[in-house]
């Protein structure tokens, strides 16, 4: 597992919640090739969907540029290994 990892580069979810998308994340990796985006941002998306409830959303990648509306504290960007991982719950 990786975790301590990961570097948040911006957010304003609570710290608690910041440590379990890290969390998420770190044990996609673990089930998931580092290439497989895909099934990774499922894995976070499904885990934070069943704990805070739906709506969540999440891109996980190298390269990427977005801009969106968020629910007040339940943005997330961070970095882990090689990919860049954003998450919110919709607005």
């Amino acid at each position: 597992m990786l975790e301590g990892k990961g570097v948040v580069e911006s957010s304003d979810m609570p710290e608690k919640m910041q440590s379990h998308a890290m969390q998420c994340a770190s044990q996609a990796l673990d089930l998931y090739d580092v290439s497989d985006c895909t099934n990774i941002a499922r894995h976070i998306k499904k885990e934070f969907d069943s704990f805070y409830g739906a709506g969540w959303q999440c891109v996980v990648g190298t390269h990427f540029g977005c801009f969106f509306s968020h629910t007040e504290g339940s943005f997330i960007y961070f970095c882990l290994e090689t990919l860049n991982i954003l998450m919110f719950k919709r607005a």
